[in-house]
């Protein structure tokens, strides 16, 4: 069957759009508080487990040995915009492992931040690796690889023992086996591993309550949750959902885009974590059904991101992007 529609976008009187998707909030026992659509079909999470992913640079000792702050942890986090800010920061933390931006494997995008990629163009410059929204990550993994005596070349390949450490961590805090059969290859070259919503969810609700995580590990999560509290900005960018939910409310939701449609997060007071895919990969659908979320449990939320306007381009209110009648009624039924 398919899933239900999440997202209407209107024009004038008329529905002219519609975003299906499926939406899962679950304690961290795996209890549901709310289940929309079908949260068992594996999906990759994309982008949105760049914290999970950063745990070993954390557990192995790598961010120690080379000195990487919250700053470094935040960004190693990141889909970050690309500005100047961004790209020096992750080439300042392959210099401290002794490594140059040609040691990237994530490849060269323009800068996802529309004044970051219009400044590139004004000085003529092309982009480079470290302007891919996932170098942060990339640093991160090439720095655990130099303190464990690892090969950098093909660090980013599933059999390498950088990704094999992801792998095995992303399984034990899933509580899901994870093979070639539910393995896929990132944008950015990592390999990328899909789990059904539900079990996304659990995780996120672990990963900030820390329950059923040995002390070590829990350790190393509030690290990395601390350093993306403490430095929203360098998780996503300026105007951007992650960045500006985070900082609105720190320690009171962890915000994580992915690409294709998907979004997690947590609540951390409640107990609570989240994931969602639209099936189409709309971005605008992603956004308006985490933000519906975020708002149903902070009203102080409404308003915050301007995703609900739709416009001409001379300025014209024409339309909106909300929530579907069946999202709103069952939003309106979680109890928090």
């Amino acid at each position: 069957m398919a899933n239900p529609i999440l997202i209407e976008v209107t024009r004038g009187p008329l529905v002219e759009s519609w975003h299906r998707g499926a939406l899962a909030v679950c304690a961290p026992s795996g209890a549901p508080a709310l289940q929309i659509g079908d949260v068992e079909r594996p999906v990759y999470p994309r982008s949105a487990i760049k914290a999970l992913q950063a745990l070993p640079l954390i557990e192995s000792g790598a961010a120690d040995r080379f000195g990487f702050g919250s700053a470094e942890i935040a960004l190693a986090c990141g889909s970050h915009a690309g500005t100047e800010q961004h790209a020096a920061l992750a080439a300042a933390m392959l210099e401290r492992a002794g490594l140059g931006p040609d040691a990237l494997g994530c490849g060269a995008h323009a800068p996802l931040g529309a004044a970051a990629a219009a400044a590139l163009v004004a000085k003529g410059a092309a982009p480079t690796q470290l302007h891919n929204n996932c170098s942060g990550k990339h640093a991160g993994m090439l720095a655990t690889a130099v303190h464990m005596g690892e090969p950098v070349a093909g660090y980013w390949r599933p059999e390498h023992p950088v990704q094999q450490r992801v792998r095995r961590a992303l399984a034990e805090l899933s509580g899901v086996p994870l093979g070639p059969d539910v393995q896929g290859i990132d944008g950015c070259a990592v390999p990328n591993w899909a789990m059904p919503l539900a079990v996304l969810a659990r995780m996120f609700a672990r990963l900030v309550t820390g329950e059923g995580v040995a002390p070590e590990r829990r350790r190393a999560i509030e690290r990395i949750l601390d350093a993306c509290w403490e430095h929203p900005e360098l998780v996503a960018g300026k105007g951007r959902a992650d960045t500006v939910v985070m900082r609105t409310f720190p320690r009171q939701v962890f915000l994580k885009t992915g690409a294709e449609g998907v979004y997690c997060g947590a609540f951390p007071e409640l107990k609570l974590g989240f994931a969602l895919k639209i099936d189409d990969g709309g971005k605008r659908a992603a956004a308006g059904t985490a933000m519906a979320l975020i708002e149903r449990i902070f009203p102080a939320a409404r308003g915050l991101m301007p995703y609900g306007m739709l416009k001409t381009w001379r300025g014209a209110e024409v339309g909106a992007i909300r929530s579907s009648p069946l999202l709103r009624e069952a939003l309106d039924g979680l109890k928090v």
